[in-house]
C-alpha cells in the first residue's frame, strides 16, 4: 500500500478529516511557513490520534538535539529534515531520534543539475535515514509551492534513490497528476499539501477524499499488472 502523508497540519479537524479520508501520516510544519505550528498545538492533536497514524515533524536546518526535543515534546513519530542538512550530519540525528522516522528531504530539480553528487552523498547516509522525498520548491520556499519539479530530468536519480531506500515523492500533487507521478516514478510514498487544500494550512474535505482514492486506485492498478 502506497504511504500517504497530508502535510501542513495546522488544527485537529484537518487532521481527522485527512484520517478519515485515509491518510497514514500527517506532517506538522515547525519551520517558518503560512502552514506552521506551535509544539503545544501539535501536541494536542497528535494525542487525539488513533490507529497507528504516523506524525511527522518538518524541519530546516535545525540542531540534532534541538529536533529530538521538539519531537519528545509533540509525541512525533518521525521527522522531516527539509533544509540543507549535510550529509555528514544524518548520524547525529539518528543517534538523537533513535527509532523514530527519518525523512531527508532533497529537491528533485537541484539534485538534478547536481549530476548525481549530492545525491550520491546522501545515498552514502542510507544507513541513518528511513527514506529520500523528493521535492519541489527553493531556498524562499522550500515547499508548499503547488508546483512540479522536472519528472524526465530527475527520473534517473530517483530510480537510484529506489534502488537504496524508500521514495517518497511530492511537489505540486494533486488529484489530477497523482496518478500519472506514481506511474512514472513508483515511489514508496506520496506527501501533498498545496493539492488538498482550500488556502493554505486550512484542508479541502473534498480534495483529500479524492486525492488518497485515486492514489488508493492507482497503486492498485500498478500491483495487478506486476
Amino acid at each position: 500500500m502506497t504511504w500517504v502523508k497530508i502535510c501542513g497540519t495546522t488544527n485537529l479537524e484537518d487532521a481527522q478529516l485527512s484520517v478519515a479520508a485515509g491518510a497514514n501520516a500527517l506532517g506538522f510544519v515547525f519551520a517558518p511557513s503560512s502552514r506552521r505550528i506551535n509544539v503545544a498545538n501539535a501536541a494536542a492533536i497528535v494525542a487525539e490520534l488513533r490507529g497507528g497514524i504516523e506524525a511527522i515533524g518538518v524541519f530546516v536546518n535545525e540542531s540534532p538535539a534541538h529536533v529530538a526535543a521538539i519531537a519528545g515534546q509533540a509525541g512525533l513519530t518521525g521527522v522531516q529534515l527539509h533544509g540543507e542538512e549535510p550529509p555528514a550530519s544524518l548520524p547525529e540525528f539518528r543517534q538523537a531520534l533513535g527509532e523514530r522516522k527519518i525523512i531527508k528531504t532533497l529537491r528533485g530539480n537541484e539534485i538534478s543539475k547536481a549530476g548525481g553528487f549530492t545525491l550520491d552523498a546522501y545515498l552514502s547516509a542510507a544507513d541513518s535515514i528511513d527514506a529520500v522525498l523528493l521535492d519541489s520548491g527553493s531556498l524562499l520556499q522550500r515547499g508548499g509551492t503547488g508546483v512540479t519539479f522536472d519528472w524526465r530530468q530527475t527520473k534517473p536519480l530517483a530510480q537510484e534513490i529506489r534502488c537504496a531506500m524508500p521514495l517518497i515523492l511530492a511537489g505540486g500533487l494533486n488529484a489530477a497528476n497523482v496518478a500519472e507521478a506514481i506511474a512514472w516514478f513508483e515511489p514508496w510514498g506520496i506527501d501533498v499539501a498545496t493539492g488538498v487544500e482550500s488556502s493554505p494550512g486550512k484542508k479541502d474535505e473534498n480534495k483529500l477524499r479524492e486525492f488518497v482514492a485515486v492514489v488508493r486506485h492507482t497503486a492498485a492498478s500498478v500491483r495487478q499488472r506486476e
